[in-house]
C-alpha cells in the first residue's frame, strides 16, 4: 500500500516566525492509516543496520521512537532535556540559530560498543540529531544511522551526521 503522507501534513506559514513555513504533523499524527504507515515505513528505512536499541529525541522523536522500538523489537533509550532524567546523566550543550540548547542521556542505557539508531521527527540543520550522535558516543555507543520522518533539505541537516546511514520519509 502506498500513502501520499506529504497529504497529511499541514503547512502553517509565518510559523513560528515570519518567513517560516512550519510543518504541522498533528493531521498525520491524527490519521491512524498515515501514522501507522509513517512509522512502519520509518521502521523498514532503518531495519537491518545493525542497531540494538532506538534513541528516541525529546519531544517529538517520542512519538516516533516508541513504536519504531516496538516494530524492531528493539529497547527504547530516551534523550531528554537537563532535569528530566534521574541518575548519573551525560550532557551535551549545543549551538542553535539563536542560542543554545542542552540534551541529556542517561548512563547505562546503552551499553558500551552497542549500535544504536537515533529517531526523529524532522531534521532541519541537524544540530540537534548531531549532539544526540556526540551523547551515543560519550556513553561508548555507535550510531549504526538515523531516521526522521520530514527532511528540510534546504537546510542541509544531513551534511552535519557525517557518513551514517540517514534516511527521511518525506522531504520539502
Amino acid at each position: 500500500m502506498t500513502l501520499n503522507l506529504k497529504s497529511h501534513i499541514a503547512d502553517v506559514p509565518n510559523f513560528p516566525k515570519e518567513g517560516i513555513i512550519f510543518r504541522d504533523i498533528s493531521p498525520l499524527l491524527a490519521s491512524p492509516e498515515a501514522f501507522s504507515f509513517a512509522v512502519s515505513a520509518m521502521s523498514d528505512a532503518v531495519k537491518g543496520c545493525g542497531a540494538g536499541a532506538v534513541v528516541a529525541i525529546e519531544s517529538r522523536g517520542f512519538i516516533f521512537g516508541a513504536p519504531v522500538a516496538m516494530r524492531l523489537k528493539l529497547p527504547l533509550v530516551l534523550v531528554r532535556k537537563p532535569g528530566k532524567l534521574p541518575g548519573d546523566r551525560e550532557q551535551v550543550s549545543y549551538g542553535l540559530e539563536y542560542g543554545t540548547d542542552t540534551l541529556e542521556l542517561k548512563r547505562g542505557m546503552i551499553a558500551a560498543g552497542s549500535q544504536v539508531v537515533i529517531v526523529d521527527d524532522v531534521l532541519a540543520t541537524g544540530g540537534t540529531a548531531a549532539a544526540t550522535a556526540d551523547l551515543v558516543t560519550r556513553v561508548g555507543g555507535h550510531v549504526a544511522g538515523f531516521v526522521f520522518l520530514i527532511e528540510l533539505l534546504g537546510l542541509e541537516g544531513r551534511s552535519r551526521l557525517g557518513d551514517r546511514r540517514t534516511a527521511s520519509i518525506i522531504q520539502y
